[in-house]
């Protein structure tokens, strides 16, 4: 019977390995995890929370399907501390697990979800887990504002700033709050994408009427990333209309964006006008003390308390980025956990070393092309790309020039992350860029609008002042 037992362990690790891959079997269930079976349960032995959390967050339904395929019926799965099962951890498994928490945090935290879902319940983040600060302040109050009133005194409420900094936790949190204040109130939060996606698909379907029905009989319409509808004037006109409607019913619509509404390049003037003619507010980077409560938030979330020192330490360091913040929390408290390690600042300064000095420089390089394809009307993959119209490669020679300018990246690196270029194509565009602010030739490029002509030093004053 034993044998048998340790027959469908072995079976159930193999399914698992083959689901996950070998390399997430070996790091979280090979030496950390003992499965034992016992009547209708699996339980599955962890040498600490952490670990049992995690794999709990992200295996769970592997382990089930591999249990199932294995006996044959589904089984109850618990999860139990097993002290002994530290010693079977290596150092270098420690690590791995920690890396591979970090990574995880990191896709999370930089992609701008590329497959994202129409989400209208439930969002996660809340206006209440919304740390408050100098730099958001009067885009909270406006948020508070909107909900708190029938009809809102602005419309649309268009909150725009850099990568990370809150726009989306603001916008889910207005969504939840209605949700809660107004259980039946109809609304959706959607990102730009989705919208073009789904209104594309209504055209092919010929559901054009559904489509409208559902984005136009909202009392609150949410869309994130609404600079993706730069340089799509079909899109962009299916929401002017769907805007107006909207707007005209007395209902509400929040967005938010990369850039401010004039800085979005390929977009078309009536909708730049509509944007400016409700409320449009910026958050900026937080301050030291909104960086300190929000490394303590996010501590307190993962029940753990931090203390001032090791906040302090942290904050100081990594000053731009709210999502660089948590995830150097996250790392932290992970190999903390894993490790059983007391959190101090020495212990910080070991763990995050590499973290910090990724973030060290005051701005990225995604802040960069972020900045140049809002205002040129393009994406990063076109920078990317080989392409070599005028916009494209007028837009690339700026994200060049402008990245030797704010970091510490080589000609050769610059070439390598925008597209695998030549090191001579980095200088080349650099030069020109010289040339061009030196004199302040006149630049001219292509949008929705037509032919678009401003003077270089007029657009590198503008783009310096979105990227700072």
């Amino acid at each position: 019977m034993q044998n048998i037992v340790t027959d469908e362990i072995s079976a159930i690790n193999q399914f698992l390995a083959e689901r996950i891959g070998q390399q997430k079997h070996r790091i979280w269930f090979k030496n950390s995890t003992r499965f034992t079976i016992a009547d209708d349960y699996l339980k599955v032995g962890v040498p600490n929370p952490f670990v049992g959390s995690w794999i709990e967050s992200h295996f769970l339904s592997e382990i089930a399907a591999a249990v199932e395929a294995v006996s044959g019926s589904a089984k109850k799965i618990t999860f139990n501390i097993e002290p002994e099962l530290c010693g079977n951890q290596r150092r270098t498994q420690l690590d791995s697990q920690a890396q591979l928490v970090q990574q995880a945090q990191n896709k999370t935290t930089r992609s701008r979800i590329s497959h994202q879902q129409t989400i209208e319940r439930p969002l996660k983040m809340t206006l209440d887990s919304f740390v408050v600060g100098p730099s958001n302040q009067l885009a909270y109050n406006a948020a508070v504002s909107l909900i708190s009133e029938d009809v809102s005194p602005f419309n649309p409420l268009f909150i725009h700033g850099g990568y990370g900094l809150g726009k989306t936790h603001l916008m889910q949190g207005i969504c939840n709050m209605l949700s809660r204040t107004r259980p039946t109130a109809n609304w959706l939060y959607v990102s730009a994408e989705d919208f073009t996606n789904q209104f594309v698909l209504a055209l092919k379907t010929r559901k054009l009427e559904a489509f409208r029905r559902r984005y136009r009989q909202t009392e609150l319409l949410a869309i994130d990333d609404i600079h993706f509808l730069a340089s799509k004037p079909s899109t962009q006109e299916e929401f002017l209309h769907t805007f107006n409607t909207i707007n005209m019913a007395g209902k509400k619509v929040v967005l938010a964006s990369d850039a401010h509404p004039k800085m979005i390049g390929q977009l078309c003037e009536s909708l730049v006008n509509r944007f400016v003619s409700g409320m449009v507010v910026k958050i900026e980077p937080p301050d030291f003390k909104t960086r300190c409560k929000i490394i303590a938030q996010k501590a307190a979330s993962m029940n753990r308390e931090l203390d001032d020192k090791v906040a302090a330490y942290i904050a100081e360091n990594i000053r731009l980025n709210i999502r660089e913040l948590e995830g150097a929390i996250l790392k932290l408290i992970a190999y903390s956990s894993l490790c059983n390690e007391k959190i101090t600042v020495e212990t910080a300064k070991q763990v995050l070393a590499e973290h910090i000095s990724r973030t060290d420089p005051i701005v990225h390089l995604s802040d960069i092309e972020s900045a140049v394809t809002a205002f040129f009307g393009i994406t990063p993959a076109d920078v990317h790309s080989s392409k070599k119209d005028r916009t494209v490669s007028t837009a690339r020679s700026f994200s060049m020039y402008l990245a030797r300018k704010y970091t510490d990246m080589s000609f050769p690196e610059i070439g390598k992350l925008m597209g695998n270029k030549n090191h001579a194509t980095v200088i080349l565009a650099c030069r020109k860029i010289e040339d061009m602010l030196k004199n302040n030739s006149q630049v001219n490029w292509q949008s929705a609008a037509g032919n678009r002509v401003a003077k270089a030093q007029d657009i590198m004053s503008q783009l310096g002042e979105t990227i700072a």
